[in-house]
């Protein structure tokens, strides 16, 4: 694979839109949102027509969505593509965008959740994208520094966090280009064409609302696929509203599973990370090379520019 494009970066008076390509939305739940982008930030939104639809549980047919989300694509003017909301519904449609114009006029791809299907399909094609609130979860409680991080990103100021250590961290040190998401999407796309790549990469993972017998099979996974024995570094995010069984119970909580499932490898490993279904939900550049450092009292972890040193 090439080095990884960067789209240009935002500046003041650009064009973003903002799509629906999952579930459905009510989007007065999105307005906070938007009004941040053009207030706060300066940019020019448009709105796509899955803002203001809904077809069952998703925010249109699956045609609706995809001609929505190809809609933005094919507009040079429009410089990022930010999900309203994820949900599910993107891998219905993801293998039916065509990128041809974006590949012409490349754009930032923005989400998580249900969109890692996107930024997994930005990523084959070589360009980066970023994992990130949405314009549903932006404004949320907590959200500040996650919103901070994410303007960091769209506007070239490549962000870097530092976080306490956790009991369960692997020290070491990596740098690598960084992939990954939802877990559940990640062990979805195996086996399809936008299966992820992880050899050599920076690993992150995150989920919400599953019981923990479905994280460890998860797992179980991504390592009899091989996506867990070449990893530079794996970075454990959030795993919020977990469910166990009544009785009896799984017997381990969602970090002690996925300790077990890398404990023959011996790259570093970053737990309780600040990604995934929650407030402070920061910035990670899918595609982008990023700086792992892993010690016994905290975590740093920055982006740096393609062809840049430490």
């Amino acid at each position: 694979m090439n080095p990884i494009q960067f789209p240009a970066f935002l500046k003041p008076g650009d064009k973003i839109g903002i799509v629906a390509p999952a579930s459905i939305v009510k989007y007065e739940d999105v307005v906070p949102g938007i009004n941040l982008f053009k207030d706060q930030w300066g940019l020019e939104v448009v709105e796509g027509a899955t803002l203001k639809t809904a077809f069952n549980q998703f925010s249109a047919s699956d045609e609706a969505r995809l001609a929505d989300v190809q809609t933005m694509l094919d507009d040079p003017s429009i410089k990022a593509i930010i999900a309203a909301r994820g949900g599910y519904g993107c891998s219905r449609i993801v293998d039916g965008l065509n990128f041809d114009q974006f590949l012409k006029y490349p754009k930032w791809i923005v989400g998580f959740s249900d969109l890692t299907a996107f930024l997994s399909r930005t990523y084959q094609l070589g360009y980066a994208s970023v994992h990130a609130p949405m314009a549903k979860s932006i404004t949320a409680e907590g959200a500040e520094t996650a919103a901070e991080s994410l303007r960091q990103m769209l506007f070239g100021e490549l962000p870097a966090y530092s976080v306490p250590s956790h009991p369960l961290n692997r020290k070491g040190e990596a740098t690598a280009p960084v992939v990954g998401g939802n877990l559940c999407l990640l062990a979805h796309l195996i086996g399809s064409e936008t299966e992820v790549n992880t050899d050599g990469k920076i690993l992150f993972i995150e989920d919400i609302n599953e019981y923990l017998y479905n994280l460890d099979r998860m797992m179980i996974q991504l390592k009899r696929s091989g996506k867990l024995a070449g990893l530079a570094g794996l970075v454990v995010g959030q795993f919020t509203d977990m469910k166990d069984n009544s009785n009896p119970s799984f017997g381990k909580d969602s970090y002690e599973i996925i300790k077990e499932h890398v404990a023959e490898f011996d790259y570093p490993v970053c737990f309780d990370f600040p990604v995934g279904h929650v407030g402070d939900n920061r910035a990670m550049g899918v595609g982008m090379t990023a700086v792992m450092q892993v010690n016994p009292g905290f975590v740093n972890f920055r982006f740096i520019e393609p062809h840049s040193g430490i």
